[in-house]
């Protein structure tokens, strides 16, 4: 792999020069880049706010320049603006899908008869690291309001009720957790046994409607009595 070329000197840009360059050849596209890179730098971090990611943006369109057939490249500088807002943008748009996942963790859809087995064990994946994320980051009180509340829509008495909880106190519980879930909380060790129950616990509440057994692994892991008959969700 080329080694990414650092800058060795800031000065003005001058796209002109990288136009009368060619980068046919390695030593003329990092001549090219080198050219390029403080307006490159500037774009990335208009985009993206961050000085940082902006560095990372620059490293990734060296390396995307790299796998292009640069003999067909009529104007290199043109060319490697486009590379840098692709990349910035996807950048950008990753970390507001990481933002929105972590103050939501995903939870399983009801099962598609269509799904592909691939599709299918992206989907477990999917809940595997959600559990993961919910367990070390929230109480198992929080847990179980979190789950039941945002991802099988139970409603706040039914809630209470369950965990012997004031309405309001449950309440608070959803805004605490989802406020943990977006912030860099220091993580909890997770029980390997614990994540696997929930997990499949939460497959079977979405793939065949077992709320039951959601409810038990839920409310065993808070501490709380588990009472039967159980059920999902009453009126909100």
């Amino acid at each position: 792999m080329d080694t990414y070329p650092r800058e060795r000197r800031r000065s003005p840009v001058r796209d002109s020069c990288a136009v009368a360059s060619t980068i046919d050849d390695p030593d003329g596209a990092v001549s090219v880049f080198l050219q390029a890179r403080p307006s490159l730098i500037n774009i990335a971090y208009r985009i993206l706010g961050n000085v940082s990611e902006a560095e990372d943006v620059m490293q990734e369109v060296w390396l995307r320049l790299q796998r292009t057939d640069r003999t067909a490249v009529h104007s290199p500088p043109a060319l490697l603006r486009t590379i840098t807002v692709r990349v910035a943008i996807n950048v950008l748009q990753s970390a507001r899908r990481r933002r929105e996942w972590c103050a939501t963790p995903w939870l399983p859809d009801p099962p598609d008869p269509d799904a592909t087995p691939d599709v299918v064990a992206e989907r477990q994946d999917d809940v595997e690291r959600a559990v993961a994320l919910l367990m070390e980051t929230l109480t198992p009180q929080q847990r179980a309001v979190f789950v039941l509340r945002k991802g099988f829509g139970y409603p706040y008495d039914r809630i209470a009720g369950l965990l012997h909880l004031s309405v309001a106190n449950a309440r608070q519980q959803v805004t605490r957790a989802q406020r943990r879930l977006a912030a860099p909380w220091r993580r909890q060790r997770v029980d390997v046994a614990a994540q696997r129950r929930l997990v499949r616990a939460l497959l079977a509440a979405a793939q065949v409607g077992d709320l039951a057994r959601l409810e038990h692994v839920l409310l065993s892991d808070a501490g709380e009595p588990v009472s039967a008959p159980l059920g999902g969700p009453a009126n909100d």
